[in-house]
């Protein structure tokens, strides 16, 4: 590179040199032209990561006329789902080379539904993907009117034409079946927060399972995803102890539980064994390691981004819903005799 050159961003008239091409060639280069050769386009890249170019996003929106960012709308991205959620996303949409960008909003807040999907509108976004687990949310989007491909990753009868999802009831019975297949009867659910779209549905997957193989239920405790509320529960189920199961609607819950029951002297599974749901990344080192329900955040993520930017080709289709799969390890065993 030259003197004048040092200290100044690379452009792609220098990429365009150093390479031996014309900038149209590089720009064909980045836009992933098929006209170019394979060694044409080997020896650009190679000149671009020489010069750790990257090219100038808002010059590329002026010429092509397309921002190629996606925005994400989302609620409650601090919780393990809804954070993998987003994380996925972002990894498929770079595999595309798209950009992400993320508006998170207050879901108490009705002013910041709106504000936030301006703010991404702003952007120019292609496409949009709403992660928003609570069902006011999708009442308040209802009112909005969007004239971009969008999808929601909530299964939810409001808006099920634009829905991409992994079946939560599935995945509910799965863990419930589980336990019901080991012998127990005496089996407690713990629900998550009251208007989250997935505690609903996992909720609803426990009660239509037990339904099935003709055992009575105790309504589900209504929980709020914490090990700290999943330890406060477990004590006071304890001191009844009318049970020989716990299917826990996320893993921290089901943490929780194990350290009150572990507390009182008991032993998980010997004396009650326990089901979770996420398999978050520490659900393989609980003591015992935690069977639970993992979600494959990759491939939603993955099919997400397909039909936002084209999906019927790549065979993703709106209303679609991708079945978990259930991870046995040490906390569940045959019921304990009485």
């Amino acid at each position: 590179m030259t003197d004048d050159a040092m200290g100044r961003r690379p452009s792609i008239r220098d990429v365009a040199r150093l390479s031996g091409v014309s900038h149209q060639t590089v720009s064909r280069v980045l836009n992933h032209h098929p006209s170019i050769r394979p060694e044409t386009r080997e020896r650009v890249l190679a000149v671009m990561s020489d010069l750790q170019y990257s090219p100038n996003r808002a010059a590329r929106a002026l010429v092509t006329s397309r921002s190629q960012t996606i925005g994400i709308l989302a609620a409650s991205s601090s919780q393990y789902g809804p954070a993998s959620s987003i994380a996925a996303i972002e990894a498929a949409a770079r595999a595309r080379g798209y950009w992400v960008s993320t508006a998170n909003i207050e879901p108490g807040d009705p002013q910041s539904i709106p504000a936030g999907l301006s703010h991404l509108m702003a952007q120019s976004i292609e496409g949009l993907v709403v992660i928003a687990p609570q069902v006011r949310v999708f009442r308040a989007l209802a009112a909005q009117r969007l004239d971009i491909p969008y999808v929601t990753l909530q299964s939810t009868d409001l808006d099920p034409g634009h829905t991409l999802s992994v079946d939560q009831i599935a995945g509910a019975r799965l863990a419930t079946r589980h336990l019901i297949e080991r012998g127990h009867r005496d089996i407690y659910h713990i629900a998550g927060p009251q208007d989250w779209i997935e505690a609903e549905a996992r909720m609803r997957g426990f009660l239509e399972e037990m339904s099935d193989a003709d055992i009575p239920t105790t309504a589900p405790i209504l929980g709020d995803w914490t090990a700290e509320f999943g330890y406060y529960a477990g004590r006071e189920l304890l001191r009844v102890r009318d049970f020989t199961a716990i299917f826990s609607s996320n893993d921290q819950m089901a943490l929780g539980l194990m350290h009150a029951i572990r507390d009182e002297g008991l032993d998980v599974p010997g004396d009650i064994s326990i089901v979770g749901f996420d398999d978050i990344p520490d659900a393989a080192h609980f003591w015992p390691p935690l069977t639970t329900v993992r979600q494959d955040f990759a491939e939603l993520g993955r099919r997400c981004v397909d039909l936002l930017l084209g999906g019927a080709a790549a065979g993703a289709t709106a209303g679609g819903a991708i079945v978990p799969e259930l991870v046995v390890r040490s906390s569940t065993a045959l019921r304990p005799a009485r």
